[in-house]
């Protein structure tokens, strides 16, 4: 069984991260991708602890969104900040996860992240729109844990 280290070829990981860059290139939000090999915890409540592990509470318009994967428990969150949640429709994340788990439900899992973090930035652009004076607050890579 494949761990969180080997989960995607170099190539897959490597378009994953572009597909974060991409998304970021519209949009003032910042997305991350986490995957781990398992938590005992519900998907949702272990998403909110990566999420404040990985600091992504921090920015300044509280709008970083995380996708977390559980590899052998077969789970898989999208979390969005605060900020977020203040401005979006209460399903804003439910057609992007379908999207995904779409994917994933085939074994693309590569596929299936880099269409849900597109998607998400086309969906946050419209909130949170690219300012000229936008910093990437957040590393731009896959986590691992």
């Amino acid at each position: 069984m494949a761990t969180a280290t080997d989960f995607f070829t170099p190539d897959e990981e490597a378009a994953v991260i572009e597909a974060i860059r991409q998304a970021e290139k519209n949009t003032s939000g910042e997305v991350r991708v986490h995957i781990e090999n398992t938590s005992e915890k519900p998907p949702l409540e272990r998403a909110q602890e990566v999420f404040g592990f990985l600091g992504m509470n921090a920015t300044a318009d509280r709008n970083g969104v995380l996708f977390y994967v559980g590899i052998e428990n077969h789970s898989f969150a999208i979390l969005g900040d605060e900020g977020i949640d203040k401005v979006v429709e209460p399903d804003f994340w439910d057609s992007t996860k379908d999207i995904v788990i779409e994917e994933f439900k085939q074994g693309r899992f590569a596929e299936g992240l880099v269409k849900g973090v597109l998607l998400a930035g086309e969906r946050l652009k419209i909130y949170f729109p690219y300012d000229k004076n936008d910093i990437n607050e957040l590393p731009d890579t896959i986590s691992k844990g």
